[in-house]
């Protein structure tokens, strides 16, 4: 089983070893991302397109991400990014054999090197969803080049989606595969979906999970499940949040 799952605009600084491009998943997709990460460092001179790309507003928060480039250290993707999702998960927390779980068998779809494994090592950059790197419009470039390149990396895969629905237009799967929705107080949320995300990604983890059969027998704590949707090739699980 793999599973997909989106970024955060946020990162963490630091890193351990040199940021090598080619290191990163699937050798074909080298020279989209080579294209694209050059674009980006040129847009980088500019104050004003810096601004658009990185989402941010305060002079000093831009300029941080112009004098990195992409040349800190890399560390880990899954380590790197501390949204919600990456705080509830707390991959730093769990066992050796846990992390390994999570290096090999989750996806995210990064805004500027689109889809990576967890494992693999990505510099600090910072990049808003929705933002254009120069004329290219970031999630249609990558679901062009990468789309064919994922069907087959997952075809002998059951595939769990835990992304935000944004990250549909990077990629969606031509198979069967299953999706999450998380309600409470009859509405769905926002917020604590992407805390339910990371908290259902921990335990799926610990558990080794490797079957979506599995994964629907595992008790994930303050979840219920309240049914069931299928619609062509995409089956939605959907959750209570108790109190």
């Amino acid at each position: 089983m793999k599973i997909l799952l989106a970024p955060s605009e946020t990162k963490s600084t630091g890193g351990t070893r040199p940021f090598d491009l080619a290191n990163l998943w699937n050798k074909e997709l080298y020279e989209t991302r080579y294209k694209l990460t050059q674009i980006y460092l040129e847009e980088l001179k500019d104050t004003s397109r810096s601004k658009q790309m990185f989402g941010l507003k305060k002079p000093a928060e831009i300029e941080h991400y112009q004098n990195i480039g992409l040349h800190s250290l890399a560390k880990k993707a899954v380590e790197r990014y501390t949204g919600v999702a990456f705080d509830y998960l707390n991959y730093d927390s769990l066992d050796e054999k846990s992390q390994k779980y999570i290096d090999e068998n989750v996806m995210i779809f990064s805004n500027l090197f689109g889809p990576i494994m967890a494992g693999e090592l990505i510099p600090e950059y910072r990049l808003a969803q929705g933002a254009k790197v120069g004329d290219i419009e970031v999630d249609k470039y990558y679901k062009i080049n990468s789309a064919e390149l994922l069907d087959e990396f997952l075809k002998s895969e059951e595939i769990l989606d835990i992304r935000a629905g944004y990250y549909d237009r990077f990629y969606t799967p031509s198979k069967p595969y299953t999706t999450l929705k998380f309600i409470k107080d009859g509405k769905v949320v926002s917020h604590w979906a992407k805390a339910y995300r990371g908290k259902v990604l921990r335990e799926i983890a610990k558990n080794q999970i490797d079957t979506i059969k599995d994964f629907m027998a595992l008790p994930i704590e303050g979840l219920s499940l309240l049914e069931m949707q299928t619609r062509k090739n995409k089956t939605e699980i959907i959750y209570t949040i108790g109190e």
